[in-house]
């Protein structure tokens, strides 16, 4: 069994919410950044980073980083269709997503509103009228999702400034694993 390290509401978030979509059985381990769990000894030798998620696989591998736990996922569960297996362009178009929402979008947070803004204006374009990024259901809206979830409050942008990436945001808050996962990691907060 999968074991899941994770501080509520923060970037693990993402995992969590693709460990439900698969289907995934795990064992949850909260891990409170707000309490400097991230940084005791004990999980500092799962993680030296001390950061989260963690993933524990089956066979003992740690993997760390969002990215890196979500294709895991997507790969060790074929059967949620998370990734689009067998289509190159398809499978690139997801990595550049995931590329873009660690590096531009997430990375925003150290220029503030005005990056921000640039950053959602870019993703906002990206998406044009398609519903999920890459016109389907992959770990690349997981991703995207957590990222503007988390960040989109520090703007004051009107309503309809963003009109893609609202979109989304709704279509992803109305989905099953991603209420879960909240409801979940907010018995922790």
């Amino acid at each position: 069994m999968l074991k899941f390290y994770f501080s509520p509401l923060t970037s693990s978030l993402a995992t969590h919410i693709a460990l439900l979509e698969c289907g995934a059985e795990y064992e949850p381990c909260p891990t409170l950044m707000s309490k400097k769990e991230t940084r005791a000894p004990a999980y500092l030798a799962i993680n030296p980073n001390g950061k989260v998620p963690a993933l524990v696989t089956d066979s003992g591998r740690v993997i760390t980083e969002v990215a890196a736990t979500l294709y895991y996922l997507a790969r060790s569960f074929p059967d949620a269709a998370l990734w689009p297996e067998g289509d190159l362009e398809a499978e690139a178009e997801v990595i550049s997503w995931m590329s873009f929402t660690a590096s531009t979008v997430h990375g925003a947070r150290v220029g503030g509103a005005e990056a921000f803004a640039e950053a959602f204006e870019i993703a906002n374009t990206k998406f044009g009228d398609q519903q999920w990024a890459i016109g389907r259901f992959t770990i690349a809206d997981i991703h995207l999702f957590r990222v503007y979830w988390r960040f989109r409050p520090t703007m004051d942008a009107p309503p309809g400034t963003y009109p893609a990436l609202e979109s989304h945001h709704d279509r992803m808050l109305a989905r099953p694993a991603v209420q879960k996962a909240m409801e979940v990691e907010n018995g922790y907060g």
